[in-house]
């Protein structure tokens, strides 16, 4: 079996990287493509140090920095990617990597972290922050989101399996595409947090400082909970913006090392989140250390974080509007029902989203998926 994976681009070690990184644990045979490739020599680790074959956007000028620009030509650089030797094409897709080419005798599977969020039902959201709401260069935006919507869709044909990393995207992939997608969620690496029952009396958050994580709400909430400590741990171009709102309660540390986020999450009594993710790595990170969970009642969290209203062994609990208001009533409500919360039952929770399981679910899946389209292909 010849086997190809897809990246969208290669850049950066985040979420993503992070599921192709267990794809390569898997399937360490592989071959590897993406649309550019600008991983550090030193941070090819989790690439086992592959050549990775890119497109011509890689030689574009500035697209070190500026590939997102580029984004109108991606479609047409993924469809270059010659990929007819291989027996199984694996997808790791947020944006065009599932557009690739492939053949009928091709078992082509794509992993779906989200149809591409900024052309579909985050369009007016991109536009807004993008300040592409007017003028001729909003209409040319408008344009090409359209276009990429109508590639995107067509090329949905061209696979034969969607897996995705909740059943939230489940749901985005049925009402973009009309196709089923078998859930497989996202590795978690819960091993490097450690159980901690004992809890100090301080909230918590952690979060890239960027309008939808919603961390100015958080602030803004605590601001008006002076007998409440809060500490906010993260950075990003809002930075400024969010420390305005900051009393005297609420401690802004800025980035801060690996270690020292992880104490954080071990000691505080609850990990508030607040923004709407298709999965959301966080929230499971802290109940992997015995933290439970205050968190927006949308998207991933509703399925890594079991509320109070639905479970025997809650590991936190949902507000539903994303508001400063909405978040004060969800932490007078947990102080109220604080004694629910146990933190062997957070732990046992973030097991579930641990990379071994990610590692075995996505492994059988593929295998049954490529032994059924061979023993098809056989009797026809």
């Amino acid at each position: 079996m010849k086997i190809a994976i897809v990246q969208d681009w290669l850049v950066t070690y985040a979420g993503a990287e992070k599921v192709l990184e267990q794809m390569l644990e898997v399937f360490p045979e592989a071959d590897l493509y993406s649309v550019v490739d600008f991983i550090k020599q030193d941070d090819r680790k989790f690439l086992k140090n592959k050549n990775v074959s890119t497109t011509f956007i890689q030689r574009l000028p500035l697209a070190k920095t500026k590939y997102r620009n580029y984004l109108p030509l991606m479609p047409i650089a993924i469809e270059q990617l010659d990929l007819s030797s291989y027996d199984l094409i694996i997808s790791s897709s947020h944006a065009v990597a599932k557009g690739v080419i492939t053949g009928p005798d091709q078992l082509h599977i794509s992993y779906v972290h989200s149809p591409i969020r900024y052309a579909w039902d985050l369009q007016h959201q991109y536009l807004r922050e993008a300040n592409l709401t007017k003028g001729l260069k909003g209409i040319v935006a408008r344009y090409l989101l359209h276009k990429i919507r109508d590639w995107d869709y067509r090329t949905s044909n061209g696979v034969d399996v969607f897996l995705s990393n909740s059943n939230f995207i489940s749901r985005r992939i049925w009402k973009v595409y009309r196709r089923e997608a078998k859930v497989v969620y996202p590795p978690v690496d819960v091993s490097a947090f450690s159980l901690k029952k004992e809890k100090a009396d301080f909230y918590m958050t952690a979060s890239r400082m960027v309008p939808y994580k919603k961390i100015d709400i958080i602030v803004e909430a605590f601001s008006n909970m002076p007998d409440k400590e809060l500490v906010v741990i993260g950075d990003g171009p809002d930075f400024n913006k969010i420390k305005q709102k900051a009393s005297k309660n609420v401690k802004l540390l800025g980035y801060q090392s690996f270690n020292v986020l992880k104490e954080y999450m071990q000691n505080a009594k609850a990990f508030v989140f607040a923004a709407e993710e298709d999965f959301g790595i966080t929230p499971v990170e802290a109940q992997a250390c015995g933290t439970p969970v205050i968190a927006f009642g949308k998207g991933g969290a509703l399925e890594t974080v079991q509320g109070i209203d639905l479970s025997n062994e809650p590991t936190g609990l949902h507000f539903y509007e994303q508001t400063a208001k909405s978040i004060v009533d969800a932490v007078q409500r947990f102080e109220k029902h604080k004694d629910l919360f146990v933190a062997d039952h957070c732990r046992q929770n973030a097991l579930a989203f641990s990379t071994e399981r990610f590692k075995k679910d996505f492994q059988d899946i593929v295998l049954t998926e490529y032994n059924n389209k061979k023993n098809n292909k056989m009797l026809s």
